[in-house]
């Protein structure tokens, strides 16, 4: 069955709570894309934003730190216990010194990769990581057109973890929907962030519903 993590970034932040506790129990995380301005030319939001989930909801929080120095977000973010946390292997030269310290901070070390980074990137660090996250969109914004050819590199990537037997997860991000999810899943996909696709639609809890049903073929 595919996880589904609803990008807070796309709901309505005049009604935030409402928006969460209608999702409470019918989705696997709250998706934070943590944006810096410099990294991505774009600015969201902070440790705030995980504070008042926590008070919230008890669903787990996956953290997307699309920032130039993820090293110090990772820290701020860790008293509020975030499940998942994901840091850019286009900016971490010491990558395998902070994929051991969100795991010592309690936290599922995911390393997330930009549209052009190619898969084979992460080859030497793939046993030491809980999972790798698939930018379907260049980030920095909502809303953007999936990229087609992240179909291959999901498919590449499950490849890898069943050739090396290994068992970190694959999260997509960026511009997916039911209309792409089951391809994503049945290519080895099993998390898929969904932003405009679930708080931009009439019946949020029905799409969610919709893709969780999917399993791989």
């Amino acid at each position: 069955m595919a996880k589904i993590s609803p990008s807070i970034l796309a709901a309505d932040f005049s009604c935030l709570r409402d928006k969460v506790l209608a999702l409470e129990g019918k989705v696997d995380y709250f998706h934070l894309d943590v944006m810096d301005g410099h990294f991505v030319p774009n600015i969201s939001f902070g440790p705030i934003i995980a504070k008042a989930l926590r008070k919230i909801t008890d669903t787990p929080i996956d953290v997307h730190l699309m920032v130039e120095n993820p090293a110090d977000f990772v820290e701020w973010f860790a008293p509020y216990g975030p499940e998942i946390v994901a840091v850019h292997y286009e900016v971490c030269p010491n990558l395998y010194r902070l994929i051991n310290r969100i795991k010592e901070l309690g936290s599922k070390a995911f390393v997330a990769l930009n549209p052009h980074t190619p898969v084979l990137a992460l080859e030497d660090i793939l046993p030491y990581i809980d999972g790798v996250l698939i930018m379907s969109v260049n980030p920095g914004f909502s809303g953007q057109k999936f990229i087609e050819g992240t179909y291959r590199k999901v498919e590449l990537l499950h490849k890898l973890r069943e050739a090396r037997e290994l068992d970190f997860e694959i999260m997509v991000d960026g511009g997916v929907s039911p209309s792409n999810a089951e391809k994503l899943v049945s290519s080895g996909a099993d998390i898929l962030v969904m932003g405009s696709a679930v708080f931009g639609a009439e019946d949020p809890v029905s799409v969610c519903e919709q893709v969780r049903k999917l399993g791989r073929y």
